[in-house]
């Protein structure tokens, strides 16, 4: 039976999706050494060749080797994540994943004193 695509990314795939966001277009070998694991040369090729096959990453070829850089930016990559995490463990609910994050103390009263200051300058740029 054959595998169902995900839209997820492994912990793989995401650590070489980091790399490249933070390097740009980069080399199997560039990628390799970014890395903060040792991994194989062919490891990362074939995982970047399977991020290729799901649209994650673009490639061109260069001399004799393909040279890779994101075909979707961190922050719209991050934004979906988060999207459907929401969508699919909270009902659509962002309140939802808010108030998990108190109960479970993810946020200290320092960090919920910062958001509340975004949330107010988000709000007066929205004004303007």
């Amino acid at each position: 039976m054959p595998r169902r695509k995900s839209e997820q990314m492994t912990p793989l795939e995401l650590e070489i999706m980091q790399v490249l966001w933070e390097t740009g277009a980069a080399t199997v070998q560039t990628v390799q050494r970014q890395l903060k694991r040792e991994l194989a040369y062919t490891t990362v090729q074939t995982m970047l060749t399977v991020l290729h096959r799901k649209g994650r990453v673009k490639r061109t070829l260069k001399d004799k080797a393909y040279v890779y850089r994101p075909a979707v930016t961190q922050k719209k990559f991050t934004g979906h994540a988060v999207r459907d995490l929401i969508d699919r463990l909270f009902g659509g609910s962002a309140e939802g994943l808010v108030l998990n994050l108190l109960q479970e103390k993810q946020l200290t009263p320092e960090k919920l004193a910062a958001l509340h200051q975004l949330i107010e300058k988000e709000e007066a740029d929205d004004k303007r």
